[in-house]
């Protein structure tokens, strides 16, 4: 008798989660859906209106956004950095992990020690390095400082020492693969889950990210779409259905990742808690 009662309440507690992880993007697409003036009405409206595709041509074109290419722009940096970073961080984290050279528990601590620093103290010596470089309204200027990232390489290592058995890596190791050729061959099999979870978090961070690119990226042609949206800010008066609508078409392609690699990105966090 309580075995059932127990289902009934977990399901309609996760029924309920569902519905509060939802109704965000459902009231961004019904705010997107309607004029500024319905938006600023009591009790506001729950259902879509009909002034979605208005809003869009309005952004296109009063407001005179380069969406589509702050969206390209965006995607292209979200993804080269995305890869970037799989690829070294997955690289250094397995010679932390399963190589033994010397000074390597001194410089993984020096990595973590550099994660205590905000990254705003390392604005304006950057910003003079990418002005030396001639990088400023260049995409490189992003692309250059994000190759990398230190929570990246803590994050794999962790989930290295406790999935990838030293028994594989010398048995490769007697099979005559090289460092390289047992990475990529025993060592990326494995950690695919952590990494998909890395690919998310990596992705979502550039795609999101507005401090930095609105600082060197000043030309529209190499705007990221945060500042796009950013640009349909009117000094005197702010269009909320025009804003809603930018910032809805720019979350799609979040959704759409999170969405492929969900089942990686969960089996990743689990089986991390697990190990850990």
């Amino acid at each position: 008798m309580n075995k059932p009662i127990g289902k009934i309440i977990s399901y309609s507690f996760l029924t309920l989660m569902l519905v509060f992880s939802i109704f965000p993007f459902y009231w961004m697409f019904v705010i997107a859906s309607r004029t500024t003036a319905d938006t600023n009405k009591f009790p506001p409206a729950f259902t879509p209106g009909s002034q979605f595709m208005s809003n869009i041509d309005k952004m296109f074109n009063e407001y005179n956004i380069q969406f589509f290419r702050a969206l390209g722009n965006t995607a292209l940096l979200a993804t080269t950095l995305t890869l970037s970073a799989l690829f070294f961080c997955s690289l250094a984290a397995f010679a932390f992990s399963r190589l033994s050279f010397k000074g390597r528990s001194f410089l993984f601590i020096f990595l973590l020690m550099t994660m205590m620093i905000p990254g705003q103290l390392g604005i304006v010596p950057l910003y003079i390095i990418m002005t030396k470089f001639g990088w400023i309204n260049d995409l490189r200027a992003v692309l250059l400082p994000g190759l990398v990232s230190v929570f990246g390489v803590f994050w794999l290592k962790q989930y290295m020492d406790s999935a990838v058995h030293r028994e594989l890596i010398e048995s490769a190791r007697m099979d005559g693969c090289t460092n390289f050729q047992t990475y990529y061959k025993i060592v990326v099999p494995i950690v695919k889950p952590a990494m998909a979870t890395l690919a998310i978090l990596t992705f979502m961070n550039v795609w999101n990210d507005f401090l930095w690119p609105s600082i060197v990226l000043k030309d529209p042609s190499v705007q990221t779409i945060q500042i796009a949206i950013r640009n349909l800010n009117k000094v005197y008066y702010k269009d909320n259905a025009v804003i809603m609508t930018g910032t809805f078409l720019a979350t799609i392609p979040l959704l759409v990742m999170v969405s492929i690699f969900m089942r990686q990105f969960v089996a990743g966090i689990t089986q991390g808690a697990l190990k850990g």
